[in-house]
């Protein structure tokens, strides 16, 4: 028996599968935090990012002022405003009148801030204080308090008396307002858990509803304060031989509108001042309320 071999060429080949195209991996971005993104943001100071507004605008105010678009006559540019304000200081005309000025602004506030405290504490604290205060209150808070200046001039002369009447009155107004509500706004729980502690009336109020009532209190005193400035304003223009009304009443004589600018700037500094004060109050007093700032 013959057994035939096939030749070596005869036996087939293996079949190589074709290798898969070598893909290139995708790069990978780095992904940053939205967090991160606005800590980047806010590296700068904040002091930095607060003075990107006015600084702005004092650019462009000089700008139209150097290309003539702006008449000096109209108002007058940064610069000369700057030079009127140094020479104002320089011979002690500017210092004299916000000495005269905060002195009004002082006395009016302690007067209308201690009047308008106690009338809410007597109609916060009790339903006949409210029946007997809160209605008169609030009619008189509805009369125009600029329009009571020719009765103040006819009641208590052109003296300082009706410049300092004409801040008190204002500055009442919002304090009462602000702290009645505050003293209204108190947790009636906390009212019951300080009564079965054994704390009586004037613990309550002590102890429980002035501390609730402090925060409107302060706000009511920011606005008093933006009040009061308002009211001397006003005030130092009827028949003031002093005060930074009086320069200002000065500068519109004689279209001086640098001067009049300064008297601004004075008015809103002094201002700023006097909020940024009730600010640090506000941290001081009520440290024991967590409040949010913002993110």
């Amino acid at each position: 028996m013959t057994v035939s071999h096939a030749p070596p060429s005869a036996i087939p080949a293996p079949i190589e599968k074709p290798s898969a195209p070598t893909r290139t991996p995708p790069e990978l971005e780095t992904v940053v935090p939205a967090s991160v993104r606005r800590s980047r943001l806010r590296a700068a100071p904040r002091w930095v990012r607060r003075a990107v507004g006015p600084s702005l605008l004092l650019v462009l105010w000089q700008v139209f002022s150097a290309t003539g678009v702006l008449d000096p006559d109209v108002l007058a540019s940064p610069g000369t405003i700057a030079r009127a304000g140094a020479d104002l200081m320089a011979d002690g005309t500017l210092p004299t009148a916000m000495g005269v000025s905060l002195q009004r602004v002082v006395v009016g506030l302690l007067l209308g801030g201690v009047i308008g405290t106690v009338l809410a504490l007597v109609s916060g604290l009790s339903r006949l204080g409210e029946d007997l205060v809160d209605a008169t209150v609030q009619m008189l808070r509805t009369v125009p308090w600029v329009g009571l200046i020719p009765l103040f001039i006819i009641w208590l002369g052109i003296g300082e008396a009706p410049k300092v009447a004409l801040i008190a009155l204002g500055v009442a107004f919002h304090l009462y307002l602000n702290v009645y509500a505050g003293i209204r706004g108190v947790d009636a729980q906390l009212i019951e858990a300080g009564t079965s502690l054994g704390l009586g009336r004037w613990g309550l109020v002590r102890h429980v509803v002035l501390p609730g009532a402090l925060p409107g209190a302060m706000t009511g005193l920011r606005y008093s304060l933006a009040t009061a400035w308002l009211a001397l304003v006003f005030g130092e223009s009827i028949n003031a031989d002093a005060g930074i009304g009086f320069l200002m009443n000065q500068a519109r004589e004689f279209f001086r509108t640098d001067v009049i600018v300064v008297c601004l700037v004075v008015y809103a500094f002094l201002g700023l001042t006097a909020d940024v004060i009730v600010r640090i109050l506000e941290r001081l007093l009520l440290q024991w309320r967590p409040t949010f700032i913002g993110q």
